[in-house]
Order: structure tokens, then C-alpha cells, then sequence
């Protein structure tokens, strides 16, 4: 199988020498799952898409430091090629970023949440389930960072997973569009040097709350195994 990732970021030069960049990350994720997996990455956030929606079996996009908001050109490049995956029926997820530029290129809405950042361990209830999420779970811990959330869900919505922070935490479109607000492909160490880096940026409360979420448990590989199932129903 020959995932597309569309890369909308890379991680922060100074944390790339202990925690590399984020195409690494999903290829560690993934091939835990499935070690015959090919990632063909895609530098969105340079302008390089792919010529065709039918060049890889199915696709991921990523997330960024960036808002779906920001009036960047490869911004919107990606979104007009984003409604495209979504007309020609091509199996997607989205992630973080992702997950809100999914939202936005179908017609919904994407603000700055005023609950502040969600960072650290999200911890969401599972509301709907599909054959493709197995293992089963009830409920899901997933590292999360992100200052935006969904406002507003496009009429082709269905959510999956949600908590009082965050409603809109995993959501299907139709039955080839998947979206996950946390990051499954983040570590704790890496999660907690991000946290760190942005100390200066978040009330000391909200730090300190995320730092000691870290002592929690993960279902980051069982997201991977469900991102995998998702994608594989396509092949």
C-alpha cells in the first residue's frame, strides 16, 4: 500500500536532532502495523501536490503550526485539492491540521477556540463505532496540540469521538473522509520538548496541566491500526 502524505509542516529545527521531522513520524506509527508500507511524502507546505488524486492508494494530511485561516497560497492550493479528494471518492484522513482543513474545504468552520490550547493528553468518549476500528476502545487518549477547533461541521458530517473540550475530536465524511484533531504520530517526548518550546506562549496553568497529562497512558497504536484499517477498506 502507497500512503500520500501531504505534509503541511516540519517539526522545529532545534527538536529535529532527538525527535526528526514528522514524515518519520508517521512512518514509525504505521509500520508497527503494516512493515511492508510505502509513505510517499508530498511538501504541501511548499506548494508540491501531486499531479492526480489516484497517485497513491490513499492519502493523509498532516498537521501545522499554521490556522486553515492564514491566506497562504499553498494554503488554499491544498484546500481546492482537498475538495478534489473528496469528489473523486479518494480514501483520506486528516490529522490536526487535517482534520480542520478537511471541515473547511466541505463547507464548515474553523475558529480559535476560547477554551485556549488543548495540549498534552486529550481524553475523548467514543460515540459511534465502525468495523474498521479495531481493536475496540470506548474511549480514547491522544496527544493533542492545537489552539483552533471546529465551530461549524459540514452537512456530510458524522462524529465519532468527542469530549466537553473538544466536540468535534474525530468525525467521517460521507464513507472516504476521516478526521482526527489529536496526533496519533506524536510521542510523549516529543510532546513534552513541544510543550516546553512553548512555555512562553501558554498561561502556566495550561503548562503545567499538559506536562502532567503526560503521566497518562496512550492509545496512540491502536489510532495508527484504526488509520490503517481506514485507508486499507480503499485497496
Amino acid at each position: 500500500m502507497n500512503i500520500g502524505l501531504l505534509l503541511c509542516d516540519d517539526v522545529q529545527t532545534q527538536l529535529q536532532p532527538d525527535h526528526g521531522n514528522y514524515p518519520g513520524m508517521f512512518q514509525a506509527l504505521l509500520e508497527q502495523h503494516n512493515p511492508t508500507l510505502k509513505l510517499t511524502t508530498y511538501r504541501a507546505l511548499d506548494g508540491q501536490l501531486p499531479e492526480n488524486t489516484t497517485d497513491c492508494d490513499g492519502w493523509i494530511i498532516s498537521g501545522s503550526r499554521h490556522s486553515v485561516n492564514d491566506p497562504f497560497p499553498w494554503i488554499s492550493a491544498l484546500e481546492a485539492f482537498v475538495k478534489q479528494l473528496y469528489i473523486d471518492g479518494q480514501t483520506t484522513v486528516g490529522i490536526c491540521f487535517g482534520h480542520q482543513l478537511m471541515a473547511k474545504a466541505l463547507g464548515g468552520t474553523v475558529v480559535q477556540s476560547d477554551k485556549g490550547w488543548g495540549i498534552g493528553i486529550s481524553g475523548n468518549t467514543l460515540i459511534k463505532h465502525h468495523d474498521w476500528m479495531q481493536p475496540s476502545l470506548n474511549s480514547l487518549r491522544v496527544l493533542v496540540s492545537h489552539k483552533e477547533q471546529i465551530e461549524h461541521l459540514p452537512n456530510a458530517a458524522t462524529v465519532i469521538a468527542a469530549s466537553d473540550f473538544c466536540p468535534y475530536y474525530m468525525v467521517t465524511y460521507s464513507n472516504h473522509f476521516l478526521s482526527i484533531q489529536g496526533h496519533p504520530e506524536f510521542t510523549k517526548a516529543f510532546m513534552e520538548a513541544l510543550i516546553r518550546s512553548r512555555k512562553k506562549g501558554l498561561p502556566q496553568s495550561r503548562f503545567v496541566e499538559g506536562i502532567e497529562s503526560l503521566k497518562q497512558p496512550v492509545d496512540s497504536s491502536v489510532v495508527g491500526q484504526w488509520v490503517l484499517n481506514y485507508l486499507d477498506r480503499a485497496q
